[in-house]
């Protein structure tokens, strides 16, 4: 018997602002806008002021902040009374450590060492000596001259640590050097770190979730909140591929959880990567749905001018695979070294690196030079050995391609990777090469390849200038066959940019010309210090436009530092940080630029709604569970976190909502209906998914027929829906509109009904001028 799953979900961000009891309050208006189950941020006691819940620094309590496991209950109750379920998020890969206090575990291995119960739960490298703690300022001998002791701690500034016993005794240096953690420069926290952690996050430590103790502590309470009862449907699991054994984690997940319930990993699949059919998992968080929906609304005939342009402003033609490539070689250089470092000492090969006349450094340095070249020639995040031996085999031989000097020491990493597939070698370059990836890729390159950064997200390809009706009718038809209990989503709160950005800069893409021709004035006009920074911020300007200088200002210095090219966390430049932050005061300031910035987006603001709609029908009517991201139901221009996890206004939702039920058909223009428009569409496709889930199942194209056939994307679910969307308006505008183009509908039926706009439709071919006079998108069904 299949598990249940629900027709739809609405994440949420629980934080100290928006707590249990706030989510109570709401539980009526997801009812009314036909969400099936509440999707929540995690809920373990996190970081005070946590706004995302990612960094728990206590798994075995709910957090007090959201509400505590009393709010937590009610909460459940509430949703229980309305018929809703909850979806929760789990974060098995990590721990927060940025105030070890908060800590219990860590500030016990701090005190403790090696003999703290909770020592074996940290991926810690204990023979490296003391645990590297990097929170000193970079001039660290004069960091380490401001330590104290204070009430039987070791203070830095606003930081306190631990002593062990017997240790308190002498000066603050002797009492510093006795402890089983050494207090080191920031600096060298990338470069030497002695625990594993996220990414570069040396405040989020990871834990070993692969040992059955650390799994059962870690999870005890989740587990013990889906004992209470079925309005938990399952879980999603954070960042899968930080762990050493995935597979064997999911595994031993399904088999805690049990058959019956909902599970999802974040797992992010490049194109045509699909999960390991040993995992028993429902699908993903989504993202390869959102590349695939996103590019069908986005021109390919656009690709010429704007890569022209792009290598004309920036001074050099890059391809996207070589700033990828670049962005991930520099991070395993710099942010991710001691990870490189701690992998290449597990390389048995010190006589297959000797020193060459071509290259007479140190066999070391020659081994770390091919461990970050290995990792940075996966084509995908990491493999699984033995499953994504592929993957592996293709790291090597890039990696042999790019440096052929290297390639003894590449051949022996490849070959005892594969002689012990579940030894330390296999676990940590796999763990890594998503780090690489992650890092590299979605923190590096994709904040410099700014060719059309509406591209640019997680689980896409910015090589991949948009996607065409057949291919995207074969990523859903093989979605439905293969993973229809996957989760599907536009946004979330990892997205680059909101899915109505994306949806607004995909219209560039139709008018490069036009584009090319301000951006070159514009930036002439109030440059930046970096050329590809400049082709990002008037993509940002125009795609967030209205966007008040602070949020600019935030994005544009996060952007910049991620870019890591004139200016980045590690090395800031002053100067030109300096120039950045005031730069969205300069344009905004600039009375005259602001009136034609407001002007072209006038001209992109249509067709960007368009897109909007289009994309939002074709996720919620597509194959799999569609999530709404918080906001979403209405036009939302948000850029990366935390600029997208601000307070959402539910009560402006509820109160349009309200105005849907009496009848009301808004038009489109967002200035005067709050994009009510994009609600419409989200309640009548959510509350279809809902209450007729007999009509949502199978997948065939539904080809239209006319001049303007291309500019439809319609298919059919069952035979009794059919969803209608208008891709490349602009295009669509050019040519005077749909003409005669029809739509044949299935089964030659006359009976169609338009929901939401609550109309008949005209005959079995309708023609696409009348089904869409009003709005660009039509969710098409025959009654029961």
């Amino acid at each position: 018997m299949p598990r249940p799953i629900p027709s739809s979900t609405y994440r949420l961000q629980f934080s100290a602002e928006q707590t249990f009891a706030d989510a109570q309050g709401l539980v009526d208006y997801l009812e009314r806008l036909g969400i099936g189950a509440l999707y929540a941020s995690p809920l373990l006691e996190s970081g005070a002021g946590s706004n995302h819940g990612y960094d728990v620094v206590d798994p075995t309590r709910i957090s007090a902040e959201r509400g505590g496991p009393e709010g937590l209950r009610a909460l459940l109750t509430r949703l229980r009374e309305a018929n809703l379920t909850m979806l929760l998020d789990v974060v098995p890969n990590h721990v927060g450590v940025e105030v070890p206090k908060a800590n219990p575990w860590w500030w016990d291995v701090l005190r403790h060492g090696q003999g703290s119960r909770w020592a074996g739960h940290f991926d810690i490298d204990w023979a490296a000596g003391p645990l590297l703690l990097p929170i000193l300022d970079a001039d660290e001998p004069k960091a380490l001259s401001e330590l104290s002791v204070q009430d039987g701690e070791l203070r830095y500034y606003e930081h306190a640590f631990p002593l062990a016993a017997g240790t308190e005794h002498g000066s603050v240096a002797e009492i510093h050097e006795r402890q089983h953690y050494r207090l080191v420069s920031w600096k060298r926290g990338a470069a030497e770190l002695t625990y594993r952690r996220f990414f570069d996050v040396s405040t989020l430590a990871a834990v070993r979730v692969e040992l059955p103790e650390v799994f059962a502590d870690t999870h005890r309470e989740i587990l013990r909140w889906l004992d209470e009862g079925p309005t938990i449907i399952g879980l999603r699991v954070d960042h899968p591929d930080g762990l050493s054994d995935p597979g064997g984690y999911v595994r031993r997940l399904r088999e805690a959880i049990g058959p019956d319930r909902w599970l999802l990993v974040e797992k992010i699949l490049h194109l045509g990567e699909e999960l390991p059919v040993s995992w028993p998992v429902d699908g993903t968080s989504g993202y390869e749905a959102l590349a695939d929906v996103q590019g069908v609304f986005v021109d390919p005939a656009g690709a010429g001018l704007l890569t022209q342009f792009t290598a004309e402003h920036i001074g050099a033609k890059v391809s996207a695979h070589a700033a990828e490539h670049r962005g991930r070689r520099e991070v395993a250089d710099t942010i991710l070294a001691a990870e490189v470092r701690r992998i290449a000492a597990l390389v048995p090969v010190p006589e297959a690196a000797p020193s060459t006349e071509e290259d007479p450094g140190p066999a070391a340095d020659r081994v770390r030079d091919a461990v970050a070249e290995f990792l940075c020639g996966f084509p995908v995040y990491r493999s699984y050995l033995p499953e994504g031996r592929e993957a592996l085999d293709t790291a090597v031989a890039v990696a042999r391609a790019n440096r052929p000097d290297l390639a003894p020491v590449l051949e022996a990493i490849h070959a005892a990777m594969l002689a012990d597939p579940e030894g330390l070698l296999a676990t940590r370059v796999q763990q890594t090469s998503g780090m690489v990836m992650a890092k590299g890729v979605e923190d590096t390159a994709f904040y410099r390849y700014n060719r059309l950064v509406a591209l640019n997200e997680v689980g896409g390809d910015p090589g991949r200038f948009g996607l065409s009706p057949a291919g995207f009718h074969a990523a859903l038809s093989a979605r439905e066959s293969g993973w229809p209990r996957t989760m599907t989503t536009l946004s979330t709160h990892d997205t680059k940019r909101s899915e109505d950005v994306r949806a607004r800069l995909a219209v560039l893409a139709e008018i490069p010309g036009e584009w090319v021709e301000r951006v070159r004035r514009w930036s002439a006009r109030h440059p930046l210090p970096e050329r590809s920074l400049e082709l990002l911020a008037w993509q940002s300007v125009v795609g967030a436009w209205p966007i008040p200088a602070d949020r600019l200002a935030a994005y544009l210095g996060k952007a910049s530092k991620e870019a890591k090219l004139a200016t980045s966390h590690v090395e800031p430049v002053p100067e030109v940080d300096e120039a950045v932050a005031a730069w969205p005061e300069q344009v905004l300031g600039d009375a005259e630029l602001v009136a034609e910035i407001t002007a072209f987006v006038e001209r992109i603001s249509a067709p960007g709604w368009s897109n909007s709609l289009g994309q939002k029908i074709l996720q919620l009517a597509g194959p799999g569970v569609p999530d709404v991201y918080q906001g979403t139901e209405l036009f939302e221009y948000s850029l990366v976190d935390p600029d997208n996890r601000r307070p959402v206004d539910f009560a402006a939702r509820q109160r349009l909502l309200a105005r849907l039920d009496e009848g009301w058909l808004p038009g489109i223009d967002d200035t005067t209906t709050e994009g009510a428009a994009k609600l419409l569409v989200t309640a009548t496709a959510a509350r279809l998914r809902r209450y007729r889930p007999e009509l949502f199942h199978g997948y065939r194209a539904v080809p239209a027929q006319g001049n303007a056939a291309e500019h439809a994307v319609a298919f059919t679910r069952s035979p009794r829906l059919v969803a209608v969307a208008t891709r490349l308006p602009v295009g669509l505008g050019a040519k005077g509109g749909w003409g005669d183009t029809v739509l044949p509908l299935p089964d030659g039926a006359a009976d169609w009904h338009d929901m939401i706009t609550d109309t008949p439709v005209d005959g079995s071919a309708p023609r696409l001028a009348t089904l869409l006079a009003r709005y660009p998108v039509a969710l098409l069904v025959r009654p029961a």
